[in-house]
């Protein structure tokens, strides 16, 4: 049986995790034992992250919004209520931003969820 030399393939593996272990410091970047636990890690870091992320945007969009509807006379919890029971299906990314870039129109929306609360 012919002999197998795995240098090539240990060296593009090498490769892979110094490509993405590129930019840390110290020998994390260069000593393979040390920088592929330190990418490992770091691929863990990003995984639990983007899930985060998605809920930290969630409640920036809730504080603004009850930000936004408070000087109505409302607050986050019945503003979202009387959308529901007026039938207004926006999510909430949206209407932080009509709040933040058209107030008229955020008005109107406000408008409707209290009707449909005095109803």
């Amino acid at each position: 049986m012919a002999r197998v030399k795995r240098g090539v393939t240990a060296h593009a593996k090498h490769k892979k995790i110094f490509k993405a272990a590129k930019g840390y410091y110290g020998r994390r970047k260069n000593t393979i034992r040390i920088a592929k636990q330190a990418v490992e890690k770091a691929n863990q870091y990003a995984y639990r992250d983007r899930k985060r992320c998605k809920r930290t945007f969630r409640a920036l969009w809730i504080q603004r919004l009850n930000a936004a509807v408070r000087p109505f006379g409302l607050n986050y919890s019945k503003f979202i209520d009387g959308l529901a029971r007026s039938g207004v299906a926006v999510d909430r990314k949206v209407l932080s931003d009509l709040a933040i870039r058209e107030p008229v129109a955020f008005q109107a929306i406000v408008d409707k969820a209290k009707a449909a609360l005095a109803a």
